[in-house]
């Protein structure tokens, strides 16, 4: 899977001449969290964050009246406050390379590049977390079940062979590094085939069962 396809296309933006207060009133209506920053030719120049807005301040005085503090503040412009440069995606780019930078960044979300600058969307944890309830089938009732099993060629082949043999339909299935050296974690949402049974043959090919449960 790939940025462009759960990115989301003409995100609205702002450009550095906006008031922080427009910005903020913008981000309200439209239901956002953050901003993309362009200049006059529809270049990424920046982003803002609502927490930018929020945190935006024209000094640390304390002897300002809140009626100088509201009339500076209504000075400030994007452009004070927004990050530059802007960690991008590009829109080939694999989802998991935009919920690796963005998990080692601490930001909940990434511009999306076409070349070297033009903005074509906004891929964000929201989006992340969509994908992760369709990797795991989520949406779908089954029978979901956590196995432990030896971390070696073949295991996964030997795995879903056996959950096919007793009826089974695998809608979703994921693999982990297991807590101990040499062992993998699988969960996978099966349709079509009873508890018992699923169990049974699990167990046959090695798979140490974690948890089974239907959902």
């Amino acid at each position: 899977m790939l940025v462009k396809d759960w990115m989301t296309k003409e995100p609205v933006t702002v450009t550095k001449d906006t008031g922080i207060y427009d910005a903020l009133n913008l981000m309200r209506e439209k239901k956002v969290r953050r901003l993309p920053v362009i200049d006059k030719d529809g270049k990424l120049v920046g982003i803002v964050s609502e927490k930018d807005l929020l945190y935006a301040s024209p000094s640390p005085a304390t002897s300002l009246s809140i009626y100088e503090m509201r009339y500076l503040l209504s000075k400030l412009t994007v452009e004070q406050v927004m990050s530059h440069p802007v960690i991008v995606v590009h829109e080939e780019d694999t989802l998991e390379k935009a919920a690796r930078i963005m998990a080692d960044n601490k930001i909940g979300g990434l511009p999306v590049t076409r070349g070297e600058d033009e903005l074509v969307g906004i891929i964000t944890e929201t989006d992340i977390f969509k994908v992760f309830l369709v990797l795991l089938g989520a949406r779908q009732t089954g029978l979901r079940v956590t196995i432990e099993v030896p971390d070696v060629k073949g295991m996964l082949r030997d795995v879903t062979a056996a959950i096919t043999r007793v009826g089974g339909n695998i809608i979703s299935l994921g693999t982990i590094t297991g807590e101990e050296p040499g062992r993998a974690i699988n969960v996978i949402k099966i349709q079509g085939a009873s508890q018992d049974e699923v169990v049974k043959a699990l167990e046959e090919v090695g798979a140490r069962i974690k948890d089974v449960r239907e959902c």
